[in-house]
């Protein structure tokens, strides 16, 4: 008889998994990926830009919400991948910090 190990999970764990929001505290962001497909509204950082942690990077609508996505830490901003007016997929590298 094989015996199969389960994990069960909630809908909140899964939806957190799959937004990529799992805590990994102890690693450094240095990619802004997109968490979901969405449409570029704006772009609020340029190359060479110092950003502080929390500072607004971009703005991207997914499913008829806006969402701005803010610096993760403290950092330069090293590249900008995407421009306004862009749709992006899911894992879609954004912006790169340094």
């Amino acid at each position: 008889s094989k015996s199969y190990r389960v994990k069960i999970s909630n809908e909140l764990d899964l939806l957190i998994d799959e937004m990529g929001l799992s805590l990994a505290a102890a690693q450094v962001v240095n990619d802004i990926k997109a968490p979901m497909p969405g449409l570029i509204l704006d772009v609020l950082v340029e190359e060479g830009q110092k950003v502080k942690e929390g500072d607004y990077l971009l703005v991207l609508e997914a499913m008829k919400m806006e969402n701005t996505l803010t610096a993760p830490r403290d950092g330069v901003v090293k590249s900008v991948s995407v421009k306004k007016g862009e749709t992006v997929d899911k894992s879609q590298l954004l912006i790169e910090m340094d």
